[in-house]
């Protein structure tokens, strides 16, 4: 290995590391809000590759029906569950949220992907079909388990990344695709040659890293998911509805699992289950942060990146074997450090 190809190595293992960035704050920001460590982070980074693919291919993607059924299934279930969302107010209000927003996207979708508009339509709106299971998911799965214990919610967390994957595998298929690169356009630097995918990739990560710094500590939503993250029932005394911050976790994991997708869709091919590897290496940045810390878990994240790149030049055939052992000594150090804590206790 020499100078340039170590160059080349880094630059991958950043571009990487930035993805791995965002799936690590989201997993931070679930589990600090909900208590429950999201297996099923990775599905939103390959059902939005695959949703922008087939919106490019001009295929009305199976996102937009799925999205439809989860807000068909979360009304049904509000109504069954919560006397409180028959009344006509609250009705009309879900029936909106639930079954009007999916109808409309269905819609839009039906018009777009024909079209073939471009990347400039065709990106927010698989984001935008994306979004929304997260807040039909958490209501559907993990809201009426908010007292469960942590192994109870990995279980279910579990159970619906295994859902989650059979989805992926009935509306997409077994075959990987790959979408198209936003720009053509290459940066040099020297001896190296930044693409312009890539270039996407670290300018709209540090944008969202800089968004999600000033959400939590300027914005009235922001702070309340910082309180209930440091004291759940404190938050719940003072008046912040932890059940509503949960939701809002939930939509903003998802959110930026399906904009992590469509970053990545154009320079890997992404398969339906190939969400889970990736949203895994996006989970041991966070258990190196401690699963509590942004900062931490975002340089981690950087690290992984580099660890991998470095990995897949030494020794690709082990390269996955040599990421996932960064967490044993982090594991060991924690367990050695911190006592041990019975969950009635907490």
């Amino acid at each position: 290995m020499d100078s340039t190809i170590a160059l080349f190595l880094a630059q991958d293992g950043i571009t990487n590391g930035a993805i791995y960035a965002l799936l690590g704050l989201s997993l931070v920001l679930v589990f600090t809000v909900t208590r429950v460590i999201f297996i099923p982070q990775g599905e939103f980074v390959a059902y939005g590759a695959l949703t922008l693919v087939g919106l490019e291919t001009g295929v009305v993607p199976g996102t937009a029906y799925l999205t439809l059924v989860l807000g068909i299934a979360a009304f049904c279930v509000d109504l069954v569950r919560t006397p409180d969302s028959r009344q006509p107010r609250v009705l009309i209000t879900r029936a909106v949220s639930d079954l009007g927003l999916p109808l409309a996207l269905l819609g839009v979708s039906g018009v777009v992907a024909p079209a073939n508009m471009g990347p400039w339509v065709n990106v927010p709106l698989a984001v935008a079909l994306v979004a929304p299971m997260g807040a039909y998911i958490y209501r559907l799965a993990f809201r009426p388990l908010a007292q469960a214990t942590v192994l109870t919610l990995l279980i279910a967390a579990v159970g619906v990344h295994l859902v989650m994957l059979g989805l992926g595998l009935v509306f997409f298929g077994a075959e990987g695709y790959r979408a198209t690169p936003f720009t053509d356009v290459n940066l040099s630097l020297g001896v190296m040659d930044l693409g312009g995918q890539s270039l996407w990739v670290l300018g709209v990560t540090a944008v969202l890293i800089v968004a999600l710094w000033y959400a939590f500590g300027h914005t009235l939503a922001g702070k309340a998911l910082r309180a209930t993250s440091i004291n759940r029932l404190g938050a719940t005394l003072v008046g912040i509805p932890t059940a509503q911050s949960g939701l809002i976790a939930f939509v903003l994991a998802a959110t930026l699992g399906a904009i992590s997708g469509v970053l990545i869709a154009p320079i890997t091919t992404i398969f339906y289950d190939s969400g889970f590897l990736i949203g895994l290496k996006g989970f041991v940045a966070a258990i190196i942060g401690g699963l509590v810390s942004y900062p931490i878990s975002a340089a981690a994240a950087i690290l992984v990146g580099l660890v991998e790149a470095f990995a897949s030049f030494e020794a690709s055939s082990f390269k996955e074997v040599i990421v996932f052992t960064i967490i044993i000594p982090v594991l060991l150090w924690q367990s050695l450090r911190s006592g041990h804590v019975d969950e009635e206790e907490e």
